[in-house]
């Protein structure tokens, strides 16, 4: 069990620290936002994958009821293989550690979406009342695009079941039809790829462990990849120079080229479309996903390896 946990501890810390401050440094993600958004999910799945076996062998050291539940329908060679009866007190430690640092991630994942259900049900309360009257006779439900009658130029789209697309009459003032198109492709690639379930997990594990590196950087990066994917979903369809006009028309007001550091990355983006950079090649890109997706199975690996060997 001690090589195990030590395993599992070596693959976490490696995860942890060095990969993602590799992986914020590397120009390759601002190619390929999509393949980066997948690898930085890997590696946090991998990391909770360690912390996650690692709890349940120290669990299954530190109390009989535990092992055997978790052992009871294998063999007593499976059971004497990772030498379980021999726990030591900095195994019960690291125990309750790993107990409580679950206990406080499943805590931060909850407040995160009950905060972000309480905050749609504000927004959605908060547009019934800015959205306009329908005619008598007309049905009461709303269409998956609500414009709203504003003359601050904005288009966002809201998350729930349904999701919808909101856009205000000041941009439709201020764009032409094919950047409306492109602006809407963007927030529809938003909806698509879920991305305010990917927003919410990496909230929650920034603001629950603010000193651990890699949930730091996978927030950054979160919040930097899913607004460089929807940008290339819309500029895929309306071209990145259509796609890049709209977005300037849409925050001319915000200072899109500021270089403050709340609008650095409309400007970043703004640059991206106006120059956009050569994608991955195919087989880079598959071979990144395959090795990204290999990576959460080592914790799996290193936890069932002593029983298998022990089986065969």
């Amino acid at each position: 069990m001690t090589f195990c946990l030590l395993l599992l501890s070596t693959v976490a810390l490696t995860a942890a620290v060095p990969v993602p401050r590799a992986l914020t440094r590397a120009s390759w993600p601002e190619r390929e936002p999509v393949v980066a958004l997948w690898v930085w999910q890997c590696l946090v799945a991998t990391v909770l994958l360690c912390c996650l076996t690692a709890l349940a062998l120290g669990a299954a050291a530190v109390f009989g009821t535990v092992r055997a539940q978790l052992f009871a329908p294998a063999p007593p060679a499976v059971t004497a293989a990772y030498d379980l009866s021999s726990a030591s007190a900095w195994a019960a430690v690291l125990t309750l550690l790993l107990a409580c640092g679950a206990a406080w991630t499943t805590a931060m994942l909850g407040r995160e979406l009950a905060e972000a259900r309480r905050r749609r049900g504000q927004a959605r309360a908060h547009l019934r009342e800015r959205a306009p009257d329908l005619p008598a006779g007309l049905p009461a439900a709303r269409g998956p695009l609500l414009v709203l009658e504003d003359e601050y130029p904005d288009a966002w789209w809201m998350p729930g079941n349904p999701a919808q697309l909101i856009v205000t009459t000041g941009a439709l003032h201020r764009l032409t039809d094919h950047q409306l198109d492109a602006v809407l492709t963007h927030e529809r690639g938003h909806a698509r790829a879920r991305h305010d379930w990917l927003l919410h997990l990496s909230t929650a594990l920034a603001t629950g462990f603010p000193r651990i590196p890699l949930f730091a950087h996978f927030c950054d990066q979160t919040h930097r990849l899913v607004e460089l994917a929807a940008d290339d979903t819309a500029s895929r369809r309306c071209g990145h120079l259509t796609t890049a006009l709209a977005l300037i028309e849409l925050n001319q007001h915000r200072g899109v080229l500021s270089c403050a550091s709340t609008h650095r990355l409309l400007g970043e983006r703004v640059d991206r479309l106006l120059q956009p950079p050569p994608r991955l090649e195919r087989h880079h890109r598959a071979l990144t996903t395959t090795l990204a997706s290999l990576v959460p199975l080592l914790p799996l690996l290193i936890t069932f390896a002593p029983g298998l060997t022990a089986l065969a």
